[in-house]
């Protein structure tokens, strides 16, 4: 079991920045990876970015490569989305996801077990 929960979003100016945390508990976490998802009204749930527990390099959607930073503390058993340069087709509800995947796979990913509770995050222009 995973169990995720969400902090961080709210609204920010356009071309402003916003951090989204993710504390992660339970017993097998370590052994998954990490990833956030967004989803936009009247749109499906898409695919942001997601990063290995154990290490390896991090995956990105390309709507958001060069402004997103995924990261995880493993210390804290926290995870991070950093968004910078954010603009209005960012706004959405956003989610903390796990699953037993790589990044990549996770970025085709329909079905995963474990999801955070979800953060609203409203760009303004």
């Amino acid at each position: 079991q995973v169990q995720l929960v969400q902090s961080g979003g709210g609204l920010v100016q356009a071309g402003g920045s916003s951090k989204l945390s993710c504390a992660v508990s339970g017993r097998t976490f370590r052994s998954h990876t990490m990833g956030w998802f967004r989803q936009a009204p009247g749109k499906e749930r898409e695919f942001v970015a997601a990063i290995s527990w154990g290490g390896g390099s991090p995956y990105y959607a390309d709507s958001v490569k060069g402004r997103f930073t995924i990261s995880r503390d493993k210390a804290e058993n926290m995870v991070y989305l950093q968004m910078n340069s954010l603009n209005s087709e960012d706004t959405a509800v956003y989610y903390c996801a796990a699953g037993l995947t790589t990044p990549q796979a996770m970025g085709v990913s329909k079905t995963l077990p474990y999801w955070g509770q979800g953060t609203q995050v409203t760009v303004s222009s």
